[in-house]
């Protein structure tokens, strides 16, 4: 496996040029002709830079999910490009993008995808093991990640002994302890109540300024999507609005 190569501080951390996506639906293989044909995706470009803080919003439908697993290099575009630091997803091998996905993206999930077996500290450990990083170097990054997140008081509480808002600081101490370029949040706030969603968005604001990091938040809610300073509304496979941000 090729060995993914530090990126220069002013490339884009992700340039989505062109990029479709299409699905065939009722066929278990591409050439059936009387497949259903899903156009998810239909010729959208834009770029974000390091340290942004960008909202994709749109309505179920728009093609938010496919974006998503783009962005994290789930998936590859079935025409376009879409460029990792430079590198062009179609190029790399499955292995590469692992890699990819390990070093340079951290991900924050609706559901917290927690190990619900594990401390808080295990958590946030885990892909440190992924990465080879020794076990007392991995506790002391897991330690500061949960620290950096109000939580260096329950680095040994499983999720069950947490409350929701906690799990999900653990899943962003999770998402930022391999400090990587960009950190995409599906629906962050989407099991919260009001007040502690506010308080999630308003922690990785300020953990996307201090630290730098790209931040990627996509939701279907108007009102989360407005936190971010650059708003990117997608409706049927297309850009429907951008608010001003750096395009191709």
């Amino acid at each position: 496996m090729t060995d993914l190569v530090t990126a220069p501080a002013d490339l884009a951390v992700v340039d989505v040029e062109n990029v479709t996506r299409t699905y065939r639906l009722g066929a278990r293989r591409r050439e059936r002709e009387d497949a259903a044909v899903v156009h998810a995706l239909r010729g959208v470009s834009f770029r974000v830079d390091p340290g942004q803080f960008v909202s994709i919003v749109g309505p179920s439908g728009s093609g938010k999910s496919t974006l998503l697993h783009l962005l994290g290099a789930l998936d590859r575009p079935s025409t376009g490009t879409v460029r990792f630091s430079g590198r062009d997803v179609t190029t790399l091998s499955d292995g590469e993008l692992a890699a990819l996905r390990n070093r340079d993206i951290g991900f924050v999930f609706q559901q917290f995808q927690l190990l619900a077996r594990t401390s808080a500290l295990a958590n946030v450990g885990l892909p440190l093991v992924y990465r080879g990083v020794g076990r007392v170097e991995r506790r002391e990054r897991a330690a500061a990640a949960l620290d950096a997140v109000g939580l260096g008081h329950r680095t040994g509480h499983r999720p069950a002994q947490l409350s929701g808002g906690e799990q999900q600081r653990v899943a962003i101490a999770r998402a930022l302890v391999t400090e990587p370029r960009l950190v995409l949040a599906d629906e962050p706030t989407g099991n919260l109540d009001t007040v502690t969603g506010s308080e999630v968005l308003e922690l990785l604001r300020r953990l996307n300024e201090a630290s730098g990091v790209a931040l990627v938040v996509i939701t279907h809610d108007p009102e989360v999507a407005a936190q971010a300073p650059r708003r990117i509304a997608l409706r049927d496979g297309v850009i429907a609005s951008d608010t001003g941000g750096p395009r191709p």
